[in-house]
């Protein structure tokens, strides 16, 4: 990579509003989380009850669709931490004078999440569970 032209506090102000729209975007993944109960609970039955819980279509339909949109949201939260924090060790080497490893930094963080870093969504650092 030739032609870089980083000004580390524009950066770093551009991460400021990233980070604060993935707070954003972290409480409106919870509250979808909650919403997709709620649904689930509150559709109404018309078959006896399963598992000791009454269980109908539309409540099925719901656990299904939440079930098969948790990987997207996974993938986009963690994918969201990875560019982050590629973002940064790529401005860091950048300002260490170091412009290929600002540039392997880079396509690093343009890379798709790998199953570790998909696990981790959610989690503390320590490994517990996350909120």
């Amino acid at each position: 990579m030739t032609g870089w032209d980083i000004t580390p506090s524009g950066v770093a102000s551009i991460l400021s509003l990233v980070g604060l729209a993935a707070d954003d975007l972290s409480k409106d993944i919870k509250g979808y989380g909650e919403s997709m109960v709620d649904a689930g609970r509150f559709v109404g039955t018309i078959s006896g009850p399963y598992c000791g819980v009454p269980v109908g279509p539309v409540g099925v339909a719901v656990a299904d669709f939440a079930s098969d949109t948790q990987g997207s949201i996974r993938f986009m939260a963690a994918r969201t931490k990875k560019t982050m924090d590629g973002t940064v060790k790529a401005t860091t080497e950048y300002v260490g004078g170091d412009v290929e490893m600002a540039a392997q930094a880079q396509r690093e963080a343009a890379m798709a999440p790998t199953p570790e870093e998909l696990a981790a969504v959610g989690k503390e650092p320590d490994g517990k569970g996350g909120k």
